[in-house]
């Protein structure tokens, strides 16, 4: 059912973006959602469509915005089994393998992790997002793996992207990394925008683009005559911007085994242990793991943290690189 919501402009609120204004005055709508339905002309300001999120509201300013009923995206079942880690009647916990994309989008529409939640319970998915992409509040990259969390309704669906709004979701991710990184434990922050040469990659810029802030500490490195130099990662995320782990390793000269998008040229390793070398050359994804998700359950109001192991085709390099190096 369409809803609207009227509000009025008062002294202590002159000079807001209009996105924050509403933002302010409607605690359970997440800023991004707001600023989409503005640029989708849901907003009108003095009884004129305002579609711009920027713009400064003055006092006696009246808006009215309308949430119109969600659509009801026609998607197919897709048969796949879902590893679930945690179930409840608002979310679902999923332990994603790589090698499946989170949504439909172009040049596949039927073989996504939307297609398998909709064989496993279509009536129970938040549809306030893209419909396209029911119960997705955030995603993780094809060829990474790891947890995410799924809405199974809209009230849901808004407190988690309140909390992934104001970067208070838990994200710890393991990941493996060429050489190492000095010093061995920091902060990345830089501004991440789309690529000038390649609109499908990210990039760092000093000039434009969103604050991106990754926390890095070297869990372990291996080093030896019969390796190449390898770091073992975990990265603490408090911003969530597309491949942001992956453009900061590479900005780094770090790039993440088994990346083909953000990757440096190595040389030819001598003295490899030639099953490793295999293993290294035949990952067919990046070694990138969605460890730990974090975040206050939105009816409970409690803490609920969930981890995850590694899966074994990247555990296997691990064990692989801890016995040559003994």
């Amino acid at each position: 059912m369409k809803k609207k919501i009227n509000l009025i402009v008062k002294e202590n609120d002159k000079n807001l973006r209009a996105d924050v204004f509403i933002t302010k005055k409607e605690n359970d709508i997440s800023r991004t959602r707001i600023k989409n339905l503005i640029l989708n002309k849901n907003l009108k300001l003095n009884n004129k469509t305002l579609e711009d999120p920027s713009k400064k509201v003055s006092i006696g300013d009246i808006l009215e915005l309308v949430i119109p009923e969600p659509k009801n995206a026609s998607l197919k079942p897709y048969k796949y089994k879902l590893d679930i880690s945690y179930e409840d009647d608002d979310l679902i916990v999923l332990n994603k393998p790589a090698g499946i994309v989170m949504h439909p989008g172009a040049g596949n529409f039927d073989n996504t992790i939307v297609n398998a939640l909709i064989n496993y319970d279509k009536d129970s998915l938040s549809s306030i997002g893209d419909e396209l992409r029911p119960g997705i509040v955030h995603r993780i990259d094809k060829n990474t793996s790891g947890l995410v969390v799924i809405a199974k309704n809209n009230k849901t669906h808004e407190h988690l992207s309140n909390q992934f709004s104001k970067h208070s979701i838990i994200r710890i991710y393991q990941l493996l990394i060429w050489g190492k990184i000095r010093p061995s434990k920091g902060k990345i922050e830089t501004l991440i925008t789309r690529s000038s040469k390649n609109r499908q990659m990210m990039e760092v810029s000093s000039i434009k683009g969103k604050k991106a802030i990754t926390n890095y500490k070297t869990i372990e490195t291996f080093e030896n005559k019969n390796t190449p130099t390898l770091s073992l990662l975990e990265c603490k995320l408090e911003t969530g911007r597309t491949h942001q782990i992956r453009v900061h390793m590479n900005y780094l000269g770090n790039s993440i085994v088994g990346d083909d998008k953000y990757k440096k040229r190595f040389k030819k390793i001598k003295n490899i242990d030639p099953l490793l070398e295999k293993k290294l050359s035949n990952l067919n994804r990046q070694f990138l793991h969605a460890k730990t998700i974090g975040f206050l359950h939105p009816k409970k109001n409690k803490e609920m943290i969930f981890n995850s192991i590694l899966p074994q085709e990247l555990e296997i390099i691990l064990k692989m690189l801890r016995n040559t190096g003994k």
